[in-house]
């Protein structure tokens, strides 16, 4: 698998269907009247900008659900598209209407309560349903295109036509295919026309790239309905496709990181973060809009191995927190422009007001994912806080592995009953806190924040050691007598809190001052030794039953039980049937860390 000369690290430091795809091709070709004039242009050179969002995840106001309280972090940063717009609104007036476009990279409709409200509690797929909140804000802001992000599809495909129908822009996916006809299920690109007075349009190509991730991450939305392969691959196909439409610049906008890594391992054949890969490999494009991996990149510059043409990269964080800007100068040499200069960086929207007409037209529905998530569904018996989740037992995850184990148990048929039940879950929010009294929509949803559902895997007792110690390769080195400091203890290899699991049903030592695949200790049932072939059901979210993180065995081991709910609403239906939520009802949960059979904690 080819790889970034940079990593994550390095990388962040140095950078501080088809139908509507022929029907935009037929618009690219220069009118008669235009060509005819072409010997008299005055007009040589001219500039203009895109600018760029991504990973937006549903982040209209700058406010937060799950604290119902507006958003606030350490490093002052502001989420929500009613700030960009303010941004956008900016750059219009400064550059001209006319000179601006703007693209997203993907991942718009999942991420927050005000999401899951409108997918699940009032859907937009009903008969006269409500338009979903941020085709709403990104009709307003007038964007002219969006790539497919992979949690496009979480809420099924159904959902996300309907969002697709809603919006005024096309929804971009060249490499999102059909699985029976393996042509674009979405349209691969669009072309705009940046009007020049005094001489021809400037012809600007965007093709659309998603994640092939797709197929494992949801597979139960998209498995025998679409395939996703590689973003080298499709590019090869469409860039030239672009230029031979006379399209002056070609711009992308993936959904995909460039770093060259891949979270899946060897489940896919193709790469998860290949931005910097399409860059290199395939000739012909002069910018990328980068997303799916949140982090802030103003500017990278990569190198066409082939041309020697350097292609311009940014990717602008998430969550609304930085617009990428992309400026070009361009210069008409024998009727045709061609591109002179080129520089990103991005700017942060901390600084502005928010759009006064998006609070308009979406307070309303704002208000009511706000009295939904203070709804009260009980009562509990302590304060519970995530903040030790990483490397400790907690009770708030033995909460998340109480439900899970339940939920499957009550699914299991005679025979699989029989067998020993674990669960594995992972820590997703270190400042989630479900507090002592009333219990909250939000405190459940700010512990469990994304929309997985369940299943029940059989794992032997080999494959279970193996899977604990996968994900023991989540901390770093520690040797015996070393004081262990939290800071510094995780996150090793890249390896991010929504990878690591911890189990429950079982016990076991994580020492962490043996090399990685050497961690796991004394890992029993029941107080005895797990046998080899001891054969157990694992509860367990879709997403790492599907392959999600690159774990060993369980992508492939037998199902047992599957559901289509989501573990978020298990949890606050749990809480609502019990009405009082007791640490002491939870499932047994004995792991720990050690150096060298020495508890850490």
């Amino acid at each position: 698998m080819p790889k970034s000369p940079l990593n994550r690290r390095q990388f962040m430091q140095k950078s501080a269907v088809t139908g509507a795809a022929v029907a935009a091709a037929g618009a690219v070709g220069a009118p008669a009247a235009q060509a005819a004039q072409r010997h008299k242009c005055r007009t040589k050179t001219w500039s203009f900008s895109i600018l760029g969002t991504t990973d937006l995840h549903s982040h209209v106001f700058d406010w937060d659900y799950y604290k119902d309280a507006a958003y606030s972090d350490t490093k002052g940063n502001s989420v929500g598209v009613a700030r960009v717009a303010t941004l956008i609104k900016q750059q219009r007036e400064a550059k001209g209407e006319e000179r601006v476009l703007l693209v997203d990279a993907g991942d718009i409709i999942q991420g927050t309560s005000l999401a899951y409200y409108f997918a699940r509690v009032a859907p937009i797929t009903e008969k006269g349903g409500p338009k979903h909140p941020m085709a709403v804000a990104m009709n307003h802001m007038r964007y002219d295109a969006a790539a497919l992000g992979n949690h496009e599809f979480n809420y099924g495909i159904d959902t996300l036509r309907k969002f697709e129908k809603q919006c005024r822009f096309p929804l971009l996916g060249a490499n999102a295919l059909d699985a029976k006809t393996l042509k674009p299920a979405f349209q691969p690109y669009t072309v705009k026309r940046i009007r020049v007075p005094g001489a021809p349009d400037i012809k600007v190509g965007i093709l659309g790239l998603t994640n092939p991730g797709i197929a494992l991450w949801d597979k139960d939305n998209v498995g025998g309905k679409m395939v996703f392969p590689g973003l080298v691959e499709q590019a090869r196909k469409f860039v030239p496709r672009l230029r031979a439409l006379g399209c002056d610049v070609v711009f992308l906008t993936d959904h995909s990181g460039l770093d060259g890594s891949s979270s899946y391992g060897d489940e896919l054949p193709y790469v998860e973060n290949a931005s910097n890969l399409v860059a290199q490999q395939v000739p012909g494009i002069d910018a990328i809009l980068v997303g799916h991996t949140h982090v802030e990149v103003p500017s990278y510059t990569v190198t066409n191995e082939e041309t020697g043409e350097d292609v311009l990269l940014s990717e602008p964080y998430c969550w609304g927190y930085r617009l990428s800007v992309f400026d070009f100068e361009v210069e008409l040499v024998r009727g045709q422009w061609k591109v002179t200069k080129k520089t990103a960086t991005t700017l942060n929207p901390n600084g502005v007001e928010e759009d006064p007409e998006i609070r308009k037209l979406l307070e309303a529905d704002h208000e009511l994912v706000v009295k939904y998530v203070n709804t009260s569904v009980g009562t509990c018996t302590a304060d519970l806080s995530a903040a030790d989740s990483c490397w400790k037992d907690v009770p708030i995850m033995d909460f998340i592995h109480q439900v899970q184990m339940d939920s499957v148990k009550a699914g299991l048929s005679a025979a699989d009953a029989a067998l020993p039940l674990i669960s594995v879950a992972a820590p997703f929010s270190r400042t989630a806190d479900i507090p002592q009294g009333s219990v909250t929509i939000k405190d459940i949803a700010g512990l469990y924040i994304y929309d997985n559902t369940l299943y029940g895997k059989k794992l032997t007792g080999v494959q279970l050691k193996d899977y604990l110690e996968y994900a023991a390769k989540y901390y770093h080195q520690v040797p015996s007598g070393t004081k262990v400091d939290t800071a510094t203890l995780t996150n090793a290899n890249s390896f991010w809190d929504y990878m690591y699991d911890t189990a429950a049903g079982v016990g076991y030592e994580i020492d962490i001052a043996q090399p990685e695949g050497s961690r796991i200790k004394n890992l029993t049932y029941a107080g005895k030794p797990v046998e080899g072939d001891q054969v157990f059901v694992v509860a367990v979210n879709n997403y790492r039953a599907n392959g999600g993180s690159g774990y060993p065995h369980i992508a492939a081991a037998e199902i047992a039980y599957s559901s289509t709910d989501e573990i978020r609403q298990l949890m606050i239906d749990y809480v609502t049937a019990k009405k009082t939520l007791d640490p002491a009802d939870f499932a047994d949960v004995n792991w720990k860390l050690t150096q060298n059979g020495t508890p850490v904690f």
